[in-house]
């Protein structure tokens, strides 16, 4: 099963310009599923980066912003798009370039999948 996510999401890289890496991760950030390309930078796939997106999530609802979904943000060299999926958090990293709008349109595509995920974290 694992294997035909990767694949899946090896596709998902493969077809999206610009694209290097898509994480699923647990709310702290340890790394439950990764597929990227070589150019995928590994400063922004530390736990410390990814588990910040939660305390972001917890800030804006503080604020009465509602529910996060996403949170993109921009750097000079990469995008970094997590999304929401608690118990788990969905992070694309790709470069400057990329087409955000494709990534965010992968979100009903990825729910199989986080589902899934989502029963094999949660198993006993």
């Amino acid at each position: 099963m694992v294997d035909e996510i990767k694949k899946t999401l090896q596709d998902i890289v493969t077809n999206i310009d610009g694209l290097y890496c898509i994480t699923f991760t647990d709310r702290d950030g340890v790394p439950l599923l990764k597929v990227n390309t070589e150019k995928a930078p590994e400063h922004v796939l530390k736990p410390s980066f990814i588990s910040t997106f939660c305390i972001a999530i917890d800030q804006g609802s503080k604020l009465g912003l509602g529910k996060t979904n996403n949170l993109i943000c921009t750097y000079n060299q990469y995008q970094v798009v997590q999304m929401n999926k608690l118990p788990l958090i969905v992070t694309f990293v790709a470069n400057q370039k990329c087409n955000i709008g494709q990534i965010l349109a992968l979100e009903s595509q990825l729910d199989p999948i986080v589902s899934s995920l989502t029963l094999i974290v949660s198993e006993p």
